[in-house]
């Protein structure tokens, strides 16, 4: 929520932000938890930086590899196709997904998909971000395998006047309880809130 937020401020009345106009401190909180892809198909959309959380995720460094690998075979014509409609339409995603190694009990994960302009252009970068429900047990020993998607939402796609955060916060997502620190990664409960 706070990256969609930071995000959909950063945009105003535009569809996408610039990516030079992001600052790491205004997003502290979720940097952990954020990554940069670069907008090429050809290699599978490479992440560009990854923060430790989502490295911690699958157990490794993140960064040149490619955001397509991590899917199921199964998943990534529609994962290409999604990153496509992010730069094509400048349209946000929020992809439901589960991850976890094989045989051992996988973990709801939320992943944001989020345009960026460069010089005026979609097709250059994508911020994202990973935002597990829990952390099971097998966190920081083993990585997680291939991600299989579970459902996709598109955000808010309608360009507004620049929103107060408490505000922008409230768009179109799953209401989780604050974020708690387990061992080496901020989880959230998964029980959700009632209004």
């Amino acid at each position: 929520m706070e990256l969609h937020a930071y995000w959909n401020q950063l945009r105003g009345r535009r569809s996408a932000p610039e990516r030079n106009a992001l600052d790491p401190g205004a997003i502290r909180g979720v940097l952990a938890d954020t990554f940069v892809l670069d907008f090429d198909a050809s290699f599978g959309f490479p992440f560009r930086i990854a923060g430790s959380r989502a490295n911690a995720l699958f157990l490794k460094e993140l960064r040149g590899l490619s955001f397509l690998d991590l899917w199921r075979d199964a998943d990534r014509e529609e994962v290409d196709t999604i990153l496509h409609s992010v730069a094509d339409e400048a349209q946000a995603f929020l992809i439901g997904a589960e991850a976890g190694p094989p045989g051992l009990d996988a973990v709801g994960v939320e992943v944001v998909l989020l345009p960026l302009r460069h010089h005026g252009l979609t097709h250059s970068r994508v911020l994202g971000g990973f935002a597990p429900r829990s952390a099971p047990t097998w966190t920081g020993l083993i990585g997680a395998g291939p991600i299989a998607l579970t459902s996709l939402r598109a955000l808010n796609g309608s360009t507004q006047e620049a929103q107060a955060p408490e505000i922008a916060a409230t768009a179109d997502f799953s209401l989780r309880d604050t974020p708690k620190r387990y061992k080496h990664l901020f989880v959230y409960s998964g029980d959700r809130r009632t209004p």
